[in-house]
């Protein structure tokens, strides 16, 4: 076992080391550039888009634009926006939040460009539901059904023994069991039956939870976040300052941290930063895909946002609630350090408690999301006959994830995760025409439209 850990870690590292992540951050660049850094200038654009979309009833699609953002955001705000933001700031210091800030921003443009594709290239199913995603534009934009069946392997990998089940399972048990004292068997069952109740309903069923769900429970969580800071107000200041700092300059080591160089920042934030809100894996545009649109553009503005509130938002909470503690100095990691933070901050066990309830929705929602995605991977490869056996697999990993050990699991699932990334990279650069044209035919139409509307009021 000890060997096949080894092995599994030394690959891990090989798929998240430097070419991935400069690929990853590269794509982002380019796209920010020829995009003419579309995040910054259209963002009111896509969050009016979000809140106050019109009409969408007449248009194609399964689900609202807001539900299908619900959809991906239920996959990506998860876990890793509680332990994964610890986990990069144990191991690069305050400056991995910096970091995590530009690999989002970046994945901005990245995610803009995966939601247009995935509406662009979309198609009905024999069920009659919108299917979409990198398994569709790397087919029929960029001519390679065999990168297009790698991703779609590599989504079920994902979706199945990865981030969708075992992790979020064990998530959920743990919070449980410390904030309702309920054991772990009783935990698995309920949530075996919640699951089984929403997935087996399709999309629709996914998506009414996560546009309930999802808003509420990072509203929930944001809140508590600003009690923190709120409460510790006069260290915000420095809190900030030593975030900068350390993004350029060595931190060094005190109290629980073993100091970081700039190098270690960088790749901490990065990859977490990426891990946490998606941007070039592959995952979010599946479920843009369903949105109900006419427009490839207005979804990818729409699918943009859930970078910014995924990483530049919830994330942010999180990093700035740990540094203005004095935590990320601390002998805890991971969760324990997110504990020790709003334990601290907030003055009591309420503080741990409330992130336990937090861990506990952002974790099944998740499992939801993640769900969908490997559903739509199988139809790729299957057909519709296989979407029904997914689920059941599906649903009896989640009764079986309470009870598993995560050090394999997790190394398995950050392998896979990164190779889904690969070929969705490449459809991205090789289909950068069309998102470049798509996107300037958009708004030299909204120019031209707002132009005539003025001569027309004029007269």
């Amino acid at each position: 076992m000890t060997t096949l850990t080894q092995w599994l870690t030394t690959l891990d590292d090989l798929v998240w080391g430097p070419p991935l992540l400069v690929l990853l951050i590269g794509t982002g660049l380019y796209l920010t550039l020829r995009l003419g850094l579309l995040q910054i200038f259209k963002l009111p654009t896509a969050l009016r888009l979000v809140f106050f979309p019109g009409r969408e009833q007449d248009k194609p699609g399964d689900v609202s634009s807001f539900a299908a953002l619900c959809t991906a955001l239920s996959a990506t705000i998860g876990t890793g926006n509680i332990v994964g933001v610890a986990t990069a700031i144990k191991l690069g210091g305050p400056g991995a939040l910096f970091w995590m800030w530009m690999a989002a921003f970046f994945g901005m443009a990245t995610k803009y460009a995966e939601g247009l594709l995935a509406v662009r290239f979309r198609q009905v199913d024999a069920n009659g539901q919108m299917s979409g995603g990198p398994m569709y534009y790397l087919e029929k934009g960029l001519g390679s059904k065999w990168l297009a069946r790698a991703f779609a392997l590599f989504g079920i990998g994902v979706a199945l023994f990865g981030i969708g089940t075992f992790p979020q399972v064990n998530a959920i048990a743990d919070a449980a069991s410390l904030t309702l004292a309920a054991p772990r068997w009783v935990s698995a069952l309920v949530l075996t039956v919640l699951v089984a109740l929403v997935t087996l309903g399709g999309l629709k069923s996914i998506a009414k939870v996560s546009t309930a769900v999802v808003p509420f429970m990072a509203l929930f969580y944001i809140l508590i976040c600003l009690g923190v800071l709120v409460l510790n107000h006069e260290g915000l200041p420095a809190a900030i300052a030593l975030v900068i700092q350390g993004a350029f300059t060595p931190t060094a080591a005190t109290g629980g941290f073993a100091g970081a160089g700039i190098l270690l920042a960088i790749q901490a934030g990065v990859a977490r930063g990426v891990f946490s809100n998606e941007s070039g894996l592959g995952s979010a545009p599946i479920a843009a895909a369903a949105a109900k649109t006419e427009s490839c553009v207005e979804q990818g503005l729409v699918s943009m946002t859930g970078t910014f509130f995924d990483t530049i938002v919830i994330c942010t909470m999180t990093g700035l609630a740990l540094v203005v503690t004095g935590a990320w100095q601390g002998e805890a990691a991971g969760a324990a350090m997110t504990h020790a933070a709003f334990t601290t901050g907030l003055g009591g066990p309420l503080g741990q408690h409330l992130v336990n309830l937090g861990l506990l929705f952002f974790a099944f929602t998740t499992i939801l999301g993640w769900n969908y995605y490997g559903e739509r991977c199988t139809e790729y490869l299957f057909g519709v006959r296989g979407i029904l056996p997914f689920r059941w697999v599906y649903i009896l990993l989640v009764a079986l994830g309470a009870f598993l050990h995560l050090d394999l699991i997790w190394l398995l699932a950050d392998i896979v995760n990164g190779l889904m990334a690969i070929p969705n990279l490449i459809g991205l650069i090789g289909l950068r025409h069309i998102i470049l044209q798509e996107t300037r035919q958009y708004w030299a139409a909204r120019k031209a439209a707002a132009g005539s509307q003025a001569m027309c009021c004029g007269s």
